[in-house]
């Protein structure tokens, strides 16, 4: 598993801009549309690109004809927003899904795919329901899984667990009470990188969908301040600040980052009971402490229900997929909605994927999966996904770019204390 393929919003990663690189350029032949070859756009991966120009090779051999075009992800942005609805624009583009693409379908530049998905049942079916409707909005498909998943897992070290003789937390009851189990020893009871907004993010989304299910921030998504003043949205806010301040956290939260040296390797080092993150975490604990993962210490579990909470205990967070879409001004729209229902779902692209190291969006590939280089955590979030009802996108990508460089803002206030839920609800929602 890698997080190369999770690449949430600049600011929140406080990243610069980097240079755009362009690769693979097709070439016109026999199978040309009428608007020329089909011009595909994505975001750099040195990796998947190699995979995405193998599908359009495969589409190529089936009479097709396709170019692919990279970027890094800041150029990607701006060059996305300049092009589309332009001449220059691409015929499919790569998104996030959510409301990362819902500013582009609200302006009618994207097109609708439902009823090709609709018409080619084989090839929607092939896609696991809770990922594809990552780009569905308003009852709408908008776009096609393309890469792989990665939800957020509640990680533990097993060895501090069984030496305290306790159990991975099922209920937010029990993860409160694990909270005192590990202060009394000295043990952190949770890593949180709190110098980064975002890791804390996964906790207010989390606490959110199982207090008071999903359908509430799909309406904070689309209707803003509405939803956001929901009653349920304090209610959450207040369940995820008793966690805080029982100190489930610890003291110094604020001053820990992400990379190495920080969360990962408090919890490797034993320092930590329990991690929440992507699941990336996997690879990045094999390259900072392998041996903790050689030994079989790191564990994974979904998020803890909340009793009496309104929120299925299958949903998951994260990284639903990215996407394809096409553009709704395309000349060569027939050819692109052709290419997403054909290629994106064979079996030596779903391969290619698993053999890059990521989980696939597909049904059906339980086999397939033993092949990963990490077969039983491969197939232990396969299985998650597959049975998650919902599969929320990670809020600071489903919400427009400034609304969330202003969430993570006010929630970092909120995790040092000098917010309170309502304070938190008030800022957000009047944004």
């Amino acid at each position: 598993m890698s997080r190369r393929s999770w690449v949430r919003p600049l600011i929140a990663m406080g990243l610069v801009a980097v240079t755009a690189v362009v690769s693979a350029c097709g070439t016109s032949g026999p199978g040309e549309t009428s608007g020329g070859a089909l011009k595909i756009w994505a975001l750099e991966d040195p990796v998947l690109n190699k995979i995405e120009q193998k599908s359009i090779d495969s589409f190529k051999a089936g009479g097709g004809d396709a170019s692919l075009e990279t970027f890094g992800n800041d150029p990607y942005k701006q060059r996305l927003r300049v092009a589309i609805g332009s001449p220059q624009a691409p015929d499919l583009f790569f998104n996030w899904g959510g409301g990362n693409l819902k500013e582009y379908v609200d302006a009618g530049k994207v097109a609708d795919l439902t009823s090709v998905l609709d018409e080619n049942k084989a090839a929607k079916e092939k896609f696991i329901p809770s990922v594809l409707d990552g780009a569905k909005l308003d009852g709408k498909n908008y776009g096609v899984p393309m890469r792989g998943m990665q939800p957020v897992l509640l990680f533990f070290n097993k060895k501090v667990f069984t030496e305290a003789g306790a159990q991975p937390p099922k209920t937010w009851d029990e993860l409160l009470t694990l909270v005192d189990t590990f202060k009394a020893k000295g043990i952190t009871p949770i890593a949180l990188a709190g110098t980064q907004a975002w890791t804390e993010l996964m906790w207010a989304e989390y606490v959110l969908d199982r207090f008071a299910g999903h359908e509430v921030f799909k309406t904070i998504r689309d209707k803003g301040p509405e939803g956001w003043k929901d009653p349920a949205v304090v209610g959450a806010m207040t369940k995820l600040k008793e966690l805080i301040d029982r100190g489930g956290f610890g003291n110094a939260f604020a001053s820990v980052g992400y990379d190495a040296g920080g969360a990962s390797t408090i919890l490797a080092q034993g320092k930590a009971a329990m991690h929440l993150m992507g699941s990336w975490e996997y690879t990045n604990q094999l390259d900072q402490s392998p041996d903790f993962v050689k030994n079989g210490d790191l564990g994974w579990i979904e998020f803890p229900s909340i009793p009496g909470g309104k929120g299925d205990p299958s949903n998951l967070v994260g990284n639903v997929s990215n996407f394809y879409s096409a553009t709704a001004d395309s000349k060569n729209l027939d050819a692109a909605k052709k290419f997403v229902t054909t290629t994106l779902h064979e079996d030596s692209y779903i391969e290619a994927l698993i053999e890059a190291g990521d989980v696939p969006p597909v049904v059906g590939a339980e086999e397939k999966l033993k092949k990963s280089a990490h077969p039983d955590y491969a197939s232990d979030i396969y299985k998650m996904v597959l049975d998650s009802k919902n599969f929320q996108l990670s809020w600071d990508q489903d919400l427009p770019a400034d609304k969330a460089t202003f969430m993570l803002t006010q929630l970092q206030e909120f995790f040092l204390g000098t917010v309170s839920p309502q304070q938190f609800v008030d800022a957000v929602a009047a944004r």
